[in-house]
């Protein structure tokens, strides 16, 4: 078992980095919140990291069961319409077509 006081280094020298790596893109982006590539990411990048989650959450049932695909989809489907009917809001839409994919997946699964 490593001595107390190693412990004690290794835990502020992470804590030391997980401060500095969180603390750097806000001191950055302050240069460059004017920036036109910031802005287009500002829009973009959460699409996107939605669309990753989604394909990552999605790809274990589509490859394993025929029906949870179809569910998956029609979730997905609800989703997108939530989303877009209710002025994107992203908890919202995101908390619907997840009950309606856990609904769907266990009332008509069998």
């Amino acid at each position: 078992m490593p001595s107390t006081s190693y412990l004690v280094a290794v835990l502020a020298i992470v804590f030391t980095i997980t401060v500095a790596l969180r603390a750097v893109p806000f001191a950055v982006l302050g240069r460059l919140r004017g920036s036109a590539i910031v802005r287009r990411l500002a829009v973009w990048m959460p699409v996107g990291i939605l669309a990753i989650l989604a394909v990552t959450a999605l790809h274990g049932t589509i490859t394993t069961d025929p029906h949870g695909t179809w569910y998956a989809l029609l979730a997905v489907a609800v989703t997108i319409g939530v989303h877009l009917a209710f002025g994107r809001r992203t908890i919202l839409s995101v908390g619907v077509g997840t009950a309606v994919y856990v609904v769907l997946l266990n009332t008509l699964s069998t």
